[in-house]
């Protein structure tokens, strides 16, 4: 019979939309101590799902994605199931935990922290991602939950600093100076590149030198059991493993909440796009709009991502469907239907 899992580290990687919060994830992945099994969970704002599908499958790694809306809200007990049976089911020595962009924090925490995980769960360091670009924008500096997820922080890391001025590092260095209590550390991270002793630090041993000892079986309680089985019924429902679009007919998702909206894709793996013709659809849409996509193209499986106007074009190892979220303020988004029949124009392959 296994040991009865104890004080796994849980992280979490906070940071407003197009923040970088997967880039750094991955860079964090890479230094991952060999003989390690890590989990990551992420939950996106949108209803398709995309952060996922940036993820390899390794046999060191378990990814999970649960899109359409804030783990901390209603989300709240699919989280707990889920995060439940992939415990019992991987076994995993590490965690981490990607909330949406427009998350709360706290509202998380009180999750991670409550009573089903007590002892079974040590959260460690949060980590919020900041853009110093972002704060020239006076709606930033005012935003609830931009602020929320400075404030939950032990450390953040300023991403994208390569495309920002000496000016705005500055400035996002005095601002953050402005929180109670200050924050651990401030580190730049270009391109995500946070070293994981950065995010570890303080693991051996705390204050006392040494951890409580656990003795309670907590995954095997009748608790925790009741919480498989919703993880199980929620999987089997399709609420998060959508049935796969027909050939030639996407499947449309749309939702909104907390004053942003998306606006969501999913087509049959089969549906091939013209990759140029595509590219220059998704270009025109206006740039402040977060614009993210896996997508079967002429040139093979690609992964898009567009965040504050800065766009990258990677080749992807997803192979499952192509999808594509389109996440902006309400009322800011293209017409639906309209980008539905753009889309279709640049499909080389359909039925």
């Amino acid at each position: 019979m296994p040991e009865p899992l104890a004080n796994i580290p849980v992280h979490l990687i906070t940071g407003f939309l197009g923040s970088g919060k997967s880039t750094l994830i991955h860079r964090l992945i890479e230094q991952k101590p060999p003989g390690e099994r890590w989990a990551v969970l992420i939950n996106e704002f949108g209803q398709v799902g995309i952060d996922q599908a940036m993820f390899e499958t390794r046999d060191d790694l378990v990814v999970k994605g649960l899109p359409g809306g804030c783990l901390c809200c209603q989300l709240a007990f699919v989280l707990q199931a889920t995060l439940v049976n992939l415990l019992h089911r991987h076994r995993p020595d590490r965690v981490i935990v990607e909330p949406s962009g427009l998350g709360h924090p706290a509202g998380l925490l009180e999750v991670l922290r409550g009573e089903a995980f007590a002892e079974v769960l040590d959260v460690r360091s949060i980590v919020a991602l900041l853009d110093p670009r972002r704060l020239d924008d006076p709606r930033a500096r005012e935003h609830e939950t931009f602020r929320d997820q400075i404030a939950m922080a032990d450390g953040v890391a300023l991403t994208m600093t390569d495309l920002a001025t000496p000016a705005q590092r500055a400035a996002a260095g005095e601002w953050l100076e402005g929180f109670w209590p200050p924050k651990r550390w401030v580190l730049e991270a270009p391109g995500g590149a946070l070293p994981l002793a950065q995010l570890m630090a303080g693991e051996e041993g705390e204050e006392d030198g040494e951890r409580a000892p656990v003795t309670r079986e907590a995954l095997d309680s009748e608790a925790h059991r009741r919480l498989r089985e919703a993880a199980s019924d929620v999987l089997a429902s399709g609420a998060f493993e959508a049935p796969l679009p027909e050939r030639g007919r996407p499947q449309r998702e749309t939702g909104g909440a907390l004053g942003h909206a998306t606006l969501g894709w999913r087509w049959h793996p089969q549906d091939t796009f013209d990759l140029d013709r595509l590219g220059n659809v998704l270009a025109e849409l206006p740039q402040p709009l977060r614009v993210k996509g896996v997508f079967a193209t002429d040139a093979g499986w690609k992964l898009y991502n567009r965040a504050d106007g800065v766009l990258t074009l990677t080749d992807s190892a997803w192979r499952r469907d192509s999808r594509l979220e389109v996440i902006g303020e309400t009322g800011s988004l293209p017409d639906e239907r309209q980008l539905e029949a753009a889309l279709a124009a640049c499909l080389v392959s359909a039925a």
